[in-house]
């Protein structure tokens, strides 16, 4: 059974939020808004949710599922190691509209799809979305939308992608014109920009001092 909370209203939020995190616990799948677009996510730690986060999708391990986080300080636990130049693009933009590759640490027990080793990370910039992510823990989230078609800016067009494949929807309010999330490699010598969305070439640059390139 799907549901959809108003996370305007006090109580249907916390309704909402209680009802997400015991889906997410559960191996199931929610939507949730986010600063960027509204997300499909599960517990990045369940092959079974992220098995049904990409088949609601319509799309295979080929394209890896990014994770989202709800402090800074989760990162440390999820990667081989974080380089000073992750710890100065989390300072000047997270929480925010920028994700992070690294190696993630090769102890845990995940399946994000076909990563090659490695992890997207972010925490972004919406107060639901965070008090979600401080409850449950490192969710995988991706757009919620089936593959091919536009990224939702509400949880509306969200669910008429997704319908009754997602158990739970937190409805935020539109989060306006839906972007995309620029996306940092650091997981070779230097860092390279994968996709310029919000935050510019320039803003990364200058954040980590040096001259960033776009990947061809």
């Amino acid at each position: 059974m799907t549901t959809v909370y108003d996370c305007s209203s006090r109580e249907d939020r916390e309704d909402g939020l209680a009802a997400a995190a015991s889906a997410v616990r559960a191996g199931r799948v929610v939507v949730i808004p986010t600063d960027t677009v509204y997300g499909i996510g599960c517990d990045a730690f369940s092959s079974a949710g992220v098995q049904s986060l990409l088949a609601a999708k319509g799309r295979g391990p080929d394209m890896p599922v990014g994770v989202l986080v709800g402090s800074w300080a989760t990162v440390d636990g999820l990667v081989l190691s974080v380089p000073q130049a992750a710890r100065n693009l989390i300072e000047a933009f997270w929480p925010g509209d920028l994700s992070i590759v690294l190696p993630h640490a090769p102890s845990l027990a995940w399946d994000l799809g076909n990563t090659n080793g490695t992890v997207m990370l972010r925490m972004p910039l919406h107060p639901v979305a965070l008090e979600l992510l401080r409850e449950v823990g490192p969710m995988a989230v991706s757009s919620a939308n089936r593959t091919g078609h536009p990224a939702p800016a509400t949880a509306e067009e969200a669910r008429a992608q997704l319908g009754g494949s997602v158990a739970v929807y937190l409805d935020g309010g539109p989060i306006g014109e839906p972007i995309a999330s620029t996306v940092v490699d650091l997981t070779g010598d230097e860092a390279v920009i994968l996709r310029e969305g919000s935050v510019s070439i320039d803003a990364v640059s200058e954040a980590l001092g040096a001259e960033v390139r776009l990947a061809r």
